[in-house]
């Protein structure tokens, strides 16, 4: 059984399931910030799983981290691991609290990543690109990048270097964007997402 909600109508729908599922009945939970223990104790069913995905899934391409309790045997859980890894990969965490971390860093990493998305393409229309050239000229370098950074497996510092010559463009651009704060910026907004899906657990 996939629970799939928003946060806010989480109640009314366990409240619809108390009792009707049966002992041999997985819970898989998908809902934002909401505990194991709050979906065991309002289905009156412990076998929970809780797992937090992203939306590339929708093209096998998702990232999804899950954890489960030790009433979860490892039966249940290569179950629960095939059926994630057919949505792209999955990643086991030890703990819930990394569930809302991983909520604030994958599930909504999408949103920073089409967000930083539109910024370029805006900023090649205002050189003088087309909106379609420029959106296809952004969408390959970062599928391009991403892809390289996956296969190459160096951390991203080192993959930057290699594209920065000393007084060149990238090095330029680089100095601009940390002046604004760029990483500050993403921390703080990244942080702030995972406070909102600590805070969603606790209503």
């Amino acid at each position: 059984v996939v629970l799939a909600v928003k946060p806010q109508r989480l109640d009314r729908v366990l409240e619809e399931l108390k009792g009707t599922l049966s002992e041999d009945q997985l819970v898989l939970s998908i809902v934002a910030g909401a505990r194991t223990e709050t979906i065991a104790d309002g289905l009156l069913h412990p076998a929970v799983v809780r797992a937090m995905p992203n939306t590339p899934a929708q093209i096998g391409e998702g990232m999804t981290a899950w954890t489960a309790g030790a009433q979860i045997g490892e039966c249940r859980r290569e179950v629960v691991r095939a059926m994630l890894g057919a949505l792209g990969r999955e990643v086991y965490v030890e703990t819930e609290h990394m569930i809302d971390m991983a909520t604030a860093l994958s599930a909504t990493g999408p949103t920073y990543i089409f967000m930083m998305m539109e910024a370029l393409v805006d900023a090649g229309v205002h050189m003088g690109f087309s909106r379609h050239v420029s959106q296809e000229l952004v969408t390959q370098t970062m599928l391009g990048s991403v892809l390289f950074a996956r296969e190459s497996h160096k951390h991203p510092a080192e993959l930057r270097n290699m594209v920065t010559s000393p007084g060149g463009t990238s090095a330029e651009a680089i100095y601009q964007m940390e002046k604004g704060s760029l990483r500050t910026v993403l921390s703080k907004a990244v942080y702030a997402a995972y406070q909102r899906a600590v805070a969603l657990g606790k209503k």
